[in-house]
């Protein structure tokens, strides 16, 4: 087999019912329909409850905690990032000759020595964090439409050194204006306007690199700032939708989607490529993920479950689903196998699953067991249908047994919940008092990840995250550059 080209398209904070393939009513999303009914849906696809672990997860191969061992996510002038001594899955493909970009947002270091064109992409466009994480006087703390704040003059008296702070970065008012990046190059600050129209600007980058490139192998890491909030639909899109700001930049996102799509198809370049829709996490409150419980943020199947879809015509039977576990960690080894590159010598925890996505005699997960981290912590564990949430040590409870068991005399505390993810999707009958054997064995397998990563505590297995030292921002609060993005 020839190695084909490949597409990931990442959406930020999509939920699990946001679009049609997935169940949606309320937005319309007519090419991802059709790349559905062309492709393959994974519908038990796992991501990481926040930005920055999900893509960690995705560039690497490896649970989050392990090579980005963060309590949350990264912000502005983070003296952390994804260490460069980690192989992404650019660096894997750029082993096999294939041009490779990076255009959207990259959440995994601002600082020039984590930046996407030193983790193996030629290129990069993009806001390099959330597009929430600028000043609220040009737009980045409130949606499209809403009344700006005027700057504040105590404004500046509140910013803070980042490295004194926190070395993952600076947060709420203290953040920076938000910059547009070209390579290592600012492009521009972005206000209100320049949201709106961010993601026809990615697509048109994405459409270009995809013109530039059809006549070699090429690797094309599409992560929206949609829909990320604030909500900023394009003008086109904009009061289009029958589900307000959000069901707009959906709608908009969908645009996008078939842009690329019709790019490869009008390039004849649709019988090799292998294009994976997904998302970074679950969706916020104000997106749909029914069935699942819970949202962004959590460890509930809502939280980290994510809406995803494998397109290559030909070679992945059209309108078929899977509900086979597949998470981000599971792109790089499969691309690789594909591309006929070799793995990276760290240990990585994902696995080759195109014989899942191919529908090859219905093959089974290659993940006998999956670990929900949320941050440091590991708050759940899966092993076939078996999803256990793991009880939490409370004043009282901390005395002998197991965590969450009582204790004479002590208050009654968390205990673990079960659950059959094939029975019961949404999370809402714990089971764990009928099936006491699961919950033991569940508990076990938790405990030896104790062992690798650590339950709560960075564990053996962690490696450190990159670390540099003078962190700073890259546009200065008084308009400046860093004159290192020049």
């Amino acid at each position: 087999m020839e190695s084909p080209n490949f597409v990931i398209i990442n959406i930020d904070d999509l939920g699990y019912a946001d679009i049609g393939p997935f169940g949606s009513t309320l937005n319309r999303t007519p090419n991802l329909d059709r790349m559905a009914k062309e492709g393959r849906r994974l519908t038990s696809h796992y991501a990481a409850p926040f930005c920055s672990p999900s893509r960690a997860a995705l560039m690497t191969a490896c649970y989050p905690k392990r090579v980005l061992p963060i309590p949350s996510v990264l912000f502005p002038a983070a003296s952390l990032g994804l260490n460069l001594q980690e192989v992404t899955i650019a660096e894997v493909l750029k082993s096999k000759n294939y041009a490779t970009a990076c255009i959207g947002k990259w959440h995994l270091g601002d600082q020039p020595e984590f930046l996407p064109t030193v983790q193996g992409f030629d290129f990069y466009y993009g806001i390099p964090y959330s597009n929430d994480m600028g000043t609220a006087e040009q737009g980045s703390k409130s949606n499209l439409g809403d009344p700006l704040p005027r700057q504040n003059p105590d404004a500046e008296k509140k910013k803070t050194t980042p490295n004194a702070i926190d070395p993952t970065g600076l947060k709420g008012n203290s953040q920076p204006p938000l910059p547009l990046l070209k390579n290592n190059k600012l492009l521009e600050n972005v206000g209100a306007a320049e949201q709106q129209t961010i993601t026809q600007r990615y697509t048109e980058e994405a459409v270009r690199f995809l013109q530039q490139h059809k006549d070699e192998k090429f690797f094309l890491y599409l992560p929206h700032t949609a829909v990320h909030f604030p909500l900023y639909p394009g003008k086109d899109f904009h009061r289009q939708s029958a589900n307000g700001l959000i069901g707009d930049w959906i709608e908009e996102v969908d645009w996008s989607v078939g842009r690329v799509l019709d790019t490869l198809r009008e390039l004849k370049l649709e019988e090799n490529t292998l294009v994976i829709f997904t998302s970074d996490n679950g969706g916020t409150p104000r997106s749909v993920n029914r069935p699942l419980r819970g949202f962004k943020g959590s460890t509930w199947e809502g939280g980290m479950r994510v809406p995803t879809i494998a397109w290559w015509p030909g070679r992945i039977p059209a309108g078929t689903s899977t509900d086979a576990i597949t998470g981000m960690i599971d792109f790089l080894p499969t691309f690789a196998s594909l591309a006929g590159a070799d793995l990276p010598s760290n240990r990585i925890d994902g696995a080759n699953i195109w014989p899942v996505m191919s529908g090859t005699a219905e093959a089974e997960s290659p993940h006998k067991v999956f670990y929900y981290f949320r941050g440091l912590k590991l708050e759940a564990v899966r092993q076939g249908p078996w999803k256990l949430h793991l009880a939490i040590v409370e004043p009282g409870n901390a005395k002998g047994g197991r965590k969450g068991g009582k204790q004479p005399g002590a208050k009654s505390g968390p205990v673990e919940q079960l659950y059959n993810l094939d029975d019961d999707l949404s999370e809402s009958a714990n089971v764990a008092e009928q099936h006491p054997e699961i919950v033991a064995q569940l508990v076990a397998l938790a405990a030896e990840m104790d062992s690798d990563l650590g339950t709560e505590k960075i564990g053996p297995g962690c490696r450190p995250p990159g670390s540099v030292e003078n962190a700073a921002s890259i546009i200065n609060s008084d308009g400046t550059v860093r004159q290192e993005f020049r």
